[in-house]
């Protein structure tokens, strides 16, 4: 096998392997994380 096959074959396999969580299935912990930023940004004061 040549190397850039192994190498193509091997990425396909990692690839298939991987599942990062996508943005959408986050849901409650990014919305309260979201709700929380929104929430400091109302309590700064400026000098």
């Amino acid at each position: 096998m040549k190397a850039g096959t192994r190498f193509i074959k091997n990425v396909v396999e990692v690839a298939a392997k991987a599942n990062p969580p996508m943005p959408w299935t986050r849901g409650a912990r990014r919305a309260a994380f979201i709700a929380k930023r929104n929430a400091e940004a109302q309590t700064r004061k400026s000098a």
